[in-house]
């Protein structure tokens, strides 16, 4: 079969109705091929978050109860409702992490780094569908044709997915998934979608599919939270805001809690991690003491970064969390392709929002450029984009093990610099290059 044929007949493939609401993208002939190196240190990556991720929780519990500084669960709290707030400090949740860990990952000239990690993640339907209709080609996919099915099985063996009106977009994905794990693991269980509305028949395992900042619009918020804390019902990803921020990689580089994580995650870890995720400040209006510099950019203010040049912009900021804007790109700033005058009021703007919603900057990383075949729809013939990558592995987090169902490639035009779902974006999943002879 030829390539062309490959990518219309994977195009045809392609559930009725969709598996994103009225969303698209670029239907590709091939996956995207990793080497066994790169996905090997994709395998310990998933490890090294699962601590990471813990470690971010017990940090939070420590503060709470005095262990490590107050200011640090202050921080985490900041603009959240105080029932959200009083129930992720019950002791019946405290070791409750999330079970789906997703790293953004751009793919750079010298490696890859983290941009975010996300714990309601989308694409887990479509990550599993693209996986077995790649692997029905022939493809060694990352994970395997059923790794996503599996993992997701695994950490909801049977159980209720709650999908929100705000995430409705990615509902037909999950109605997919669903559909397929009651068609070939009806033995473990059944899964449901079901509307964010109070019910009398919950399952015991409930996926929480929906932002926290969005609570107050998910009709069955109350009942959900009422009965996970008497433990008739377990509730995934837990009701944690604070495992929700971003700013977790500005406490990561923290040089005062440098201690903590080296205590919590082992030496190799934290070395290993200090590569991948980028270094990130806290965007803390507070003025400095006389002699104190912000680290990195040696100067004294941020007024003083306001007053950056283009050239030394190579920044980005962004809202930590909590917000409709914490998702996608839509809170993310790139400081470099703003004029001054613009750049410096998006950073007061931030700062000025600290007491409610504290934002983060980060170094910039551009992505890599790479080279991918896809099917132009208007031509009925295959094109060759330019672009750059973020690679999304999903891990599946087990009491012992933490494991690589797959990861969804996006490829986005060369002359984007946030990457991102959108309709001229290539989607296909990541396969193992066979090793060169």
């Amino acid at each position: 079969m030829s390539t062309l044929s490959v990518a219309q007949s994977i195009r045809d493939a392609l559930p009725e109705g969709g598996l994103f609401h009225e969303k698209s993208w670029r239907v590709a002939p091939s996956a995207f091929p990793l080497d066994e190196d790169f996905v090997e240190e994709l395998n310990k990556l998933g490890y090294r978050l699962t601590k990471f991720v813990r470690a971010c929780n017990q940090l939070y519990r420590f503060s709470i109860v005095g262990r490590q500084p107050s200011w640090i669960a202050n921080l985490l709290e900041r603009g959240k409702p105080v029932d959200l707030v009083a129930i992720q400090r019950e002791k019946i949740f405290a070791m409750d992490t999330p079970r789906v860990i997703r790293p953004d990952i751009i793919l750079t000239d010298d490696g890859f780094i983290i941009a975010e990690l996300d714990n309601v993640p989308g694409g887990i339907g479509l990550t599993a569908w693209l996986s077995g209709v790649y692997a029905g080609q022939g493809e060694t996919i990352l994970g395997g044709p059923d790794g996503m099915l599996d993992g997701f099985a695994s950490i909801l063996p049977g159980g209720d997915i709650v999908v929100s009106e705000e995430a409705s977009t990615y509902r037909p994905e999950m109605e997919w998934l669903s559909a397929k794990l009651n068609g070939t693991r009806s033995q473990i269980g059944t899964w449901r979608v079901v509307e964010d509305a109070p019910r009398d028949d919950w399952q015991t395992n409930v996926y929480r599919f929906f932002e926290l900042f969005d609570l107050a619009n998910v009709r069955s918020s109350v009942q959900l939270r009422e009965k996970a804390l008497a433990g008739e019902i377990h509730v995934t990803p837990p009701f944690k805001t604070y495992l929700e921020e971003k700013l977790w990689f500005a406490l990561f580089w923290l040089k005062p809690l440098e201690q903590f994580w080296l205590r919590e995650l082992g030496e190799r870890n934290l070395v290993a991690l200090r590569k991948v995720i980028p270094y990130t400040w806290l965007a803390n209006p507070e003025p400095l003491p006389f002699h104190a510099v912000l680290p990195r950019l040696d100067v004294h203010s941020w007024d003083e970064v306001g007053r950056f040049s283009q050239k030394q912009r190579s920044l980005i900021l962004k809202i930590s969390g909590f917000s409709e804007t914490a998702w996608g790109s839509r809170g993310v700033v790139v400081a470099q392709d703003l004029p001054q005058a613009q750049w410096q009021q998006e950073l007061q703007s931030a700062l000025a929002d600290y007491e409610n919603h504290p934002h983060i900057i980060q170094q910039f990383h551009a992505g890599r450029l790479v080279n991918h075949d896809y099917l132009d729809e208007s031509s009925g013939e295959l094109r060759r984009m330019r672009g750059r990558v973020r690679l999304c592995p999903y891990y599946f987090v087990g009491e012992t093990e933490t494991t690589c169902g797959g990861a969804l490639t996006t490829i986005v035009p060369d002359d984007k610099k946030l990457i991102h779902g959108m309709t001229d974006a290539i989607l296909v999943p990541a396969s193992i290059a066979p090793p060169e002879v």
